[in-house]
């Protein structure tokens, strides 16, 4: 089981099954969706998806008919996307979840409309805190 919430925490999340298709998607509108370089999205049953605490806070935005985007009203969190072609399934944003997952992204999606300043391969240092110096 997998769970997580939003980050205000007013929409809590459980699955009760696995993630498949996991992949860093770099399109335009995951990266706008996001606010960052990529999103990183995997699919899950419906069946296994509950919503723990804050139905009544989740809204909702049609990019296409029939493509939901649903996030939280509070703090704007991404949570899952629903495609009325696809109601067996969502893809989730997996920044939402608190519990570690067992599954690994399979791919890097949407090269060609990354952001100009990722470099996929970028040798840039790793710190578990704040970079050194910083104010």
């Amino acid at each position: 089981m997998y769970s997580g919430k939003c980050l205000c925490g007013q929409v809590e999340i459980q699955i009760h099954g696995g993630i498949s298709d996991i992949i860093h998607c770099h399109c335009s509108l995951c990266r706008k969706n996001s606010g960052t370089a990529y999103a990183t999205n995997g699919f899950i049953q419906a069946k296994d998806f509950t919503i723990i605490k804050g139905k009544e806070s989740l809204s909702k935005f049609s990019f296409k008919p029939g493509k939901n985007r649903h996030f939280c009203s509070h703090c704007g969190s991404p949570v899952y996307s629903s495609n009325e072609q696809d109601p067996e399934r969502y893809r989730l944003r997996l920044g939402i979840l608190d519990t570690a997952i067992v599954e690994k992204p399979i791919s890097h999606n949407f090269v060609s409309s990354k952001a100009n300043w990722e470099d996929l391969d970028a040798k840039l240092p790793r710190y578990d805190a704040f970079e050194p110096n910083r104010k």
